[in-house]
């Protein structure tokens, strides 16, 4: 800054939003799935990495190793199930909203006692987040078509996300 020029105010930071320990887990699981897209890492160095980390006691461990485990233990089926809802190819779906798609489908498939609002939005919450300017709208379509296969009573009870495709 030369003299005489004023300084540029700062932009405000957004308040910080409470978050609660699962919606914290998935940030953290949505990274480590992110990861292991683009570098084939193993699963112990990315739980090793993450429970050394800083933020590891503000997370859920439980849900993070499951969730973690799982989406990579079923991931071949977590694919072919995602792979009937998409509407291109699974190679051209971004890492991040792939990665997305992979805790949503698995939480889908192996936590029915996680209600399907909760999936759903959690989703489309990483997407706005972390994803594409429209990659929540994807998710949301994407989840939406597998709900109504895998939680057809769910939905049939009024389980539907509320925000719709």
């Amino acid at each position: 800054m030369s003299a005489g020029e004023a300084p540029v105010p700062a932009i405000p930071a957004a308040p910080a939003r409470h978050k609660s320990k699962r919606r914290k887990t998935r940030d953290f699981l949505l990274q480590a799935l992110y990861r292991r897209l683009l570098s084939g890492a193993e699963v112990r160095e990315l739980q090793r990495d993450i429970e050394m980390g800083e933020y590891w006691s503000q997370l859920d461990h439980g849900f993070y190793r499951d969730t973690l485990a799982g989406v990579v233990q079923d991931i071949e089926g977590i694919e072919q199930a995602m792979g009937g809802a998409l509407d291109r190819p699974l190679a051209e779906v971004s890492p991040i909203e792939r990665a997305i798609l992979q805790i949503g489908l698995f939480e889908l498939i192996h936590r029915p006692d996680t209600p399907l609002r909760v999936i759903i939005n959690e989703a489309i919450e990483l997407a706005k987040t972390f994803g594409g300017t429209d990659g929540h709208k994807f998710v949301n379509g994407v989840l939406d078509r597998l709900a109504q296969t895998l939680r057809p009573d769910e939905l049939a009870r009024g389980g539907r996300h509320g925000t719709g495709i």
